[in-house]
């Protein structure tokens, strides 16, 4: 068998009226239409683009930004694949591409915190429709993190060389709720400049997931979980305020290092973890670790005593530094510390366990 030369020039065409490619949106659209974002959005997002049409009904292509992100698409021109086939008649209000590139283009920061205030209403309504976050009313989790997104544009708004070297990036914060018996969903994302430093505009942020975990139903325990850069007073403040615990991963500074020295030996307790711990310097997984609490600590120098933390320390084996064995085994365990403050009513190795959990949602 041999291929025709004939082949190269046969293209496909799908004109077939009654063709339609993406009918899995029609439950997606339906129950964004149930939990009103739509109106949402037509309440709150006010855009006025002199010389064009980027303002005009913008419940209509929130609705088809989300729909086309939902079908997979990646970049304004895939927006088109929902006017293909029989697409328009399965739905209405659907906008061309260069429609939704104007809208984009006119909406500045402001326009963007008016999209989260949609966002936020929009889960409360989400979860009071579907078990998005089942047990919300016992215990809850919220996230929040930094990351780097890569760019390759210069005239993206925002990017800048920040972290690593001669790459431009994005570097907005993040915010996830979950329950024990729930998934992540995301909270809340917060765009900075690429070279902000990590925990630029927490606080706020963190008043603002905080808020948002209560809109989408987490009316019981709120545990906020974050790394070592977001271990500052802003943030522990914002915590207080909200009525909510914080789980705060810290660094090794010399108070800590001297209160970890104090720990007696019989205070540590053995901890194994369903998920491994990756050993940053070897690469090896640590399923086990021992962990001893520090009550009544403080944590902010010129604090009182009413806002005194529990100081939770997990220790694991340094394997890239072997212990020192001879006849009598081993003689000088060497070991590596990971302490986090937490205020949080449960227990030591249920608290431990629930800040590893934070790696895991990270």
């Amino acid at each position: 068998m041999q291929s025709s030369h004939a082949a190269s020039v046969v293209s496909a065409v799908f004109d077939e009226p009654n063709l339609v490619a993406d009918a899995g949106l029609a439950p997606v659209v339906r129950l964004a239409e149930r939990t009103r974002l739509p109106e949402l959005a037509a309440a709150a997002i006010r855009i006025k683009a002199a010389g064009s049409s980027g303002g005009a009904n913008p419940a209509a292509k929130v609705l088809s930004l989300v729909a086309v992100m939902r079908a997979g698409a990646d970049s304004i021109d895939d927006a088109g694949r929902l006017r293909h086939g029989a697409m328009p008649v399965a739905f209405r209000g659907i906008r061309a591409p260069s429609t939704l590139g104007t809208f984009l283009r006119s909406c500045t920061h402001g326009h963007a915190l008016q999209l989260h205030a949609v966002h936020r209403k929009f889960l409360g309504e989400l979860a009071a429709h579907t078990p998005l976050l089942h047990s919300a009313g016992q215990v809850a989790f919220i996230d929040i993190d930094s990351t780097h997104k890569r760019v390759y544009g210069r005239a993206k708004h925002g990017a800048q060389y920040g972290r690593f070297r001669g790459v431009r990036t994005l570097h907005p914060l993040l915010a996830t709720i979950c329950t024990p018996t729930a998934r992540p969903i995301i909270a809340g994302v917060r765009l900075r400049q690429g070279k902000s430093a990590d925990s630029r505009g927490a606080p706020r942020f963190v008043t603002e997931a905080l808020a948002t975990a209560v809109e989408a139903g987490c009316t019981g325990i709120r545990i906020l979980r974050a790394d070592s850069q977001f271990y500052n007073a802003g943030v522990v403040a914002a915590c207080r305020r909200a009525d909510a615990d914080f789980s705060l991963t810290t660094g090794m500074n010399p108070s800590i290092k001297r209160a970890i020295a104090a720990i007696d030996e019989a205070a540590w307790q053995q901890i194994r973890y369903p998920r491994a711990v990756v050993d940053p310097d070897t690469g090896e997984l640590i399923y086990d670790a021992e962990v001893a609490e520090i009550p009544a600590y403080t944590a902010f120098t010129g604090r009182n005593r009413a806002e005194q933390v529990t100081l939770i320390v997990r220790r694991v084996r340094d394997l890239a530094k072997p212990s020192v064995e001879g006849e009598q085994g081993e003689l000088f365990p060497v070991w590596r510390h990971h302490p986090f403050f937490t205020d949080s009513s449960f227990e030591t190795l249920q608290a431990e366990g629930q800040h590893r959990h934070h790696a895991v949602i990270e």
